[in-house]
């Protein structure tokens, strides 16, 4: 596997699981973000909560497909 990719395609279904230490820090960072959103944000204030979460949603994904070896596609475990 090239050290450039931090995930590897899944055999069935789309998407992406970590394949080294750093997509594992990564998803790891993620997690992290959204419980401190939710434990900052949530209660007292859902918009600017729901507004954090999409945008750290949308900087995870980008990042994890731009860091997936071959890209992401429907697979049906025969790929």
């Amino acid at each position: 596997m090239d050290e450039r990719y931090w995930f590897k395609q899944r055999r069935y279904g789309l998407g992406a699981t970590p394949a080294n230490w750093k997509g594992w820090a990564w998803s790891a960072a993620f997690v992290a973000a959204m419980a401190a959103a939710s434990y900052f944000l949530s209660e007292t204030r859902p918009l600017p909560f729901l507004a954090v979460a999409s945008v750290l949603t949308a900087v995870f994904l980008i990042v994890c497909w731009r860091k997936t070896e071959g890209g992401w596609r429907w697979r049906r475990g025969r790929d």
